[in-house]
């Protein structure tokens, strides 16, 4: 898997009402697709730099994408809670473990990991009782390219998925595209594994 960003982050300490507060300034002020000067108002602004200790550029492209996001989800959330038979993508790099002590099979059929439920502190673990709950079907992939042959063989009409914000815009171009209505929540750690998400953040969401 090609890592979307060159640069790491981890967000797990920062107050979730931050991303809250970037969406609201740079959409007040339209700052997150402008360059320069405007950008890094923003950035100073929210201490960007300061919490998570990216240089300005790298924290500039967790803004813009951060942002998106955030946008977009406002603007589909009315669809989204109408919406009848609902899905969560999850990512397999969030799993406690990445090697045997997971004990998630693989369905190449679907494609999609079995969550086991091995680890009751597992977020997917956790992610995965909650969703059902709330009659998701779920979905926990190796990456993007999964979705379009799931959401081919079901006619979901809300789609929602955690993932890096790059696997996020291709994923909503998708459902754009098609016609069906998303919602996205960003990790909040990256990387290739021990990735993080919020799961207050995803409840919310659902």
């Amino acid at each position: 898997m090609v890592m979307p960003y060159r640069f790491n982050f981890d967000l797990s300490n920062i107050s979730k009402s931050l991303f809250k507060e970037v969406a609201k300034v740079a959409a007040q002020r339209e700052m997150h697709r402008k360059l320069g000067k405007s950008a890094r108002e923003l950035a100073n602004k929210l201490k960007i730099q300061e919490a998570t200790g990216l240089n300005v550029s790298d924290a500039l492209t967790l803004i813009e994408d951060l942002v998106d996001i955030q946008v977009k989800n406002m603007s589909e959330r009315e669809k989204f809670q109408k919406a009848g038979k609902k899905v969560l993508f999850l990512p397999h790099c969030a799993r406690k473990y990445m090697d045997n002590r997971c004990k998630a099979q693989f369905s190449q059929d679907i494609p999609s990991y079995i969550c086991a439920r091995c680890s009751p502190d597992c977020q997917i673990n956790k992610a995965t009782q909650l969703a059902k709950k709330k009659h998701y079907d779920v979905y926990v992939l190796p990456g993007n390219s999964c979705v379009e042959k799931i959401i081919k063989n079901n006619r979901y009409e809300g789609v929602l998925g955690v993932a890096c914000t790059e696997e996020l815009r291709i994923g909503g171009e998708y459902l754009k595209r098609i016609g069906v209505t998303g919602q996205a929540l960003s990790l909040i750690k990256n990387g290739c594994a021990n990735t993080k998400f919020n799961l207050d953040n995803l409840n919310a969401l659902m």
